[in-house]
């Protein structure tokens, strides 16, 4: 018994360090739930809930129950979690049935994984019965799934920002001409809010607190944003009882300062080794943002001014990756090279 029926649509997975995204042919993205699971005692034997189910247990459950990420800054780190979490979801995507024939996976990788890491991705669509895997980098896809002119000889400067990874990428001629790939993202930046907290408020929050504060952000720029306050619930540090504290936003702005000088720092090395035959394509063009992160209040018109190039967020940034890989899912008759594995 298997997870198919005897003619199984092509899919793309797009694994993601905070969600999992899953596109079938003809359908469009009929999965997108958190990448988590929750296990008593971290036994997969004992699995309690996978993805947005997993909301209402975290926090609520009994100290034997672990949460678990199986991904961290966009890579494998549990590959048994990973696989149970990516069988549940796709099962999900296109229900279960008698494998009489099996799918076939675009599915979307970092543009810089070392071959262990590539290999746990590829390991964990076979184990789901993939016919053949095609590989494509998170940049490519995002573009892709934006909507530029990815096939043409012209310059497109993407730049992913996703949960785990920033992906900087020169797309053009249908592949990466130049790529740039960091693992400090959207849940660096909620990290440095959470830092901000606890070492200036006394205050410990969730991660959940930390990405919503980090959404109710009015612009990063320090200089931009406006003075007012957020009540922030949590538990105080020194005695463990719950808390409430008036943050200054303006403060919180300048707290994800280092994260986001990193993704600038990401975007400068690749605007600074651009070809000249395609530097004019990116000044005209300019840069297209991608990513959960893309919206960041105040992020684009901080790039716009660094570098003296248009910026453009995408329309649904969080799901250009996944469409992307799902265009390609679409006309996977048409996908070869090495990054198709099977027959």
């Amino acid at each position: 018994m298997g997870i198919f029926h005897n003619v199984s649509p092509d899919i793309a997975v797009d694994i993601g360090t905070n969600n999992t995204r899953i596109y079938v042919k003809d359908k469009g993205i009929v999965v997108n739930e958190a990448s988590v699971v929750v296990a008593r005692g971290g036994d997969a034997r004992s699995i309690m809930a996978i993805g947005d189910s997993s909301e209402e247990l975290i926090g609520r459950s009994a100290g034997d129950v672990r949460v678990i990420h199986p991904l961290r800054d966009g890579v494998i780190v549990d590959y048994e979690m990973a696989q149970i979490m990516i069988h549940y979801f796709v099962s999900k995507a296109i229900g279960s049935g008698r494998v009489l024939r099996r799918p076939r996976v675009v599915v979307t990788i970092p543009g810089e994984v070392s071959k262990v890491e590539r290999r746990a991705v590829i390991n964990a669509m076979q184990s789901i019965g993939a016919r053949q895997i095609f590989v494509v980098e998170q940049a490519f896809a995002a573009a892709l799934g934006t909507g530029l002119p990815v096939y043409e000889p012209q310059g497109n400067l993407v730049v992913d920002i996703g949960g785990g990874t920033t992906e900087v990428a020169l797309v053009s001629m249908g592949g990466i001409v130049l790529s740039h790939s960091i693992r400090v993202a959207g849940n660096k930046i909620d990290e440095a809010i959470a830092g901000f907290l606890k070492k200036q408020h006394a205050i410990m929050v969730t991660e959940r607190v930390a990405e919503q504060i980090k959404l109710d952000i009015a612009d990063i720029r320090p200089e931009i944003a406006p003075e007012h306050m957020a009540v922030v619930r949590g538990r105080d540090i020194a005695t463990g009882m719950p808390m409430t504290v008036d943050v200054n936003m303006k403060k919180v702005s300048e707290s994800v300062h280092e994260p986001v000088r990193e993704i600038m720092d990401a975007i400068r090395w690749v605007l600074g080794r651009i070809p000249p035959e395609l530097a004019a394509d990116i000044l005209q063009g300019g840069i297209y943002m991608t990513g959960g992160t893309a919206a960041l209040p105040g992020l684009d018109a901080m790039i716009a001014t660094e570098f003296g190039v248009p910026v453009s967020v995408a329309r649904d940034a969080g799901e250009c990756t996944t469409l992307g890989a799902g265009y390609m899912a679409d006309h996977f008759d048409m996908l070869g090279g090495a990054n198709l594995i099977g027959k």
